[in-house]
């Protein structure tokens, strides 16, 4: 598997997540809610974020590598 795919997985599965989360949110609305929400989903959610741009910079090291090799 490819670095974008693995990427572009990782995206996927995280936007399921925040779905999820949505409808969770429409039947769980309180104090701990919110407490989930701040410590695991936007936590995750940013991580996620950092590491899709890690992801590119990796992709373009690994193409430079690969064309400084030939």
């Amino acid at each position: 598997m490819s670095l974008a795919a693995d990427k572009a997985k990782l995206t996927a599965l995280t936007r399921d997540i925040a779905n999820q989360w949505e409808l969770t949110k429409d039947h769980w609305r309180d104090a701990k809610s919110l407490e989930f929400q701040q410590q695991y989903l936007d936590e995750l959610i940013a991580n996620v974020e950092k590491a899709t741009v890690v992801i590119d910079d990796l992709e373009k090291v690994i193409a430079k590598i690969r064309s400084d090799c030939e």
